[in-house]
């Protein structure tokens, strides 16, 4: 959801987020030809809540420099499929609003809405179009942008989990076919369908990294099981709802550690099941703590987001 704009002097985007394990940065540039270059990625122990070590952080890392954008947790959201309101343009986000107002467990007027296309079939004519609505509760944007205001970070965007995940799934993703991408951290499991770098579906899970990560040999194939029952599940629902897209497979995000998990899924789901490295798709050269699979899962997120393509304030 785009807030606001501020005068930025660094090009690329810088992320910010407030994890369990701390405030976790990580800033990418774009190149024009190559791989996208991570140039700061950095974990500090400093949560939210002691802003007076956030303000003096942020400014030792001259964040004001940068154009930022934060990411909302799981709980802080909803994400929403309706059908697009047969409006012009410039009513469509009014309408939306109208739209979601009985799926909400608070009042319209508390709600900031925004919304995503979901692309359609090209050859079925007729067919109505769909869209994400993201909702979230007025008052919680509200203290994010204040919070990033008194601890001086010049925030322009505040973004959602599943997109930063789309922004990785674009450059993975092969010409012509959809990618199924599975990632997890301490929230649960996030599981999207993408193609062509656009969102199409996504399901999360109730299975948390640290589920996964346990020493118990039989809890932990308890929780495979689960993921890939939901996996399975959810490949059934997006070749209902999306047939005329052929996905190349799956692709789970790194883990903290080998466990066995993509030989799990692939034991018991029918299309190739493959781990990502994050090398293969950005340049760690300025932060190679970054090449360690632990690294990579632990910033999963935050590179995503700093992947953003919108354009920035100048």
């Amino acid at each position: 959801m785009g807030l606001f704009s501020r005068t930025k002097k660094k090009a690329g985007w810088l992320a910010i987020n407030f994890a369990p394990q701390g405030t976790c940065f990580a800033h990418i540039q774009r190149q024009p030809a190559g791989k996208p270059a991570v140039t700061l990625a950095t974990l500090d122990a400093i949560g939210h809540s002691d802003e007076a070590g956030l303000e003096k952080l942020c400014k030792e890392m001259g964040v004001s420099q940068y154009s930022c954008t934060t990411l909302l947790g799981p709980s802080d959201y909803q994400l929403l499929v309706v059908d697009a309101p047969k409006v012009t343009s410039d009513e469509l986000k009014s309408a939306v609003r109208w739209r979601v107002k009985d799926m909400l467990d608070y009042h319209i007027d508390e709600a900031a809405v925004d919304k995503l296309e979901i692309p359609r079939d090209k050859n079925a004519v007729g067919k109505p179009q769909s869209l994400y609505a993201v909702t979230a509760k007025n008052a919680l944007i509200q203290e994010r942008v204040s919070l990033c205001e008194r601890v001086g970070i010049p925030i322009s965007v505040i973004d959602i989990p599943e997109l930063a995940q789309r922004n990785i799934a674009e450059f993975l993703e092969q010409e012509g076919r959809g990618l199924a991408l599975l990632s997890f951290d301490a929230d649960g499991g996030l599981l999207t369908f993408t193609a062509g770098g656009e969102l199409y579906f996504s399901r999360r899970m109730d299975v948390s990294l640290p589920q996964l990560m346990q020493s118990d040999s039989a809890q932990r194939t308890h929780f495979f099981d689960r993921v890939a029952l939901e996996v399975q599940r959810s490949l059934d629902h997006f070749e209902r709802q999306f047939y005329y897209i052929t996905l190349s497979g799956l692709m789970v995000a790194p883990l903290p550690e080998a466990i066995g998990l993509q030989e799990h899924l692939a034991a018991n789901l029918y299309l190739p099941v493959a781990t990502i490295n994050l090398e293969t798709v950005l340049d760690f050269t300025s932060v190679p703590e970054l090449l360690h699979p632990e690294r990579q899962s632990l910033y999963f997120y935050t590179l995503g987001a700093a992947l953003r393509l919108e354009k920035q304030a100048q």
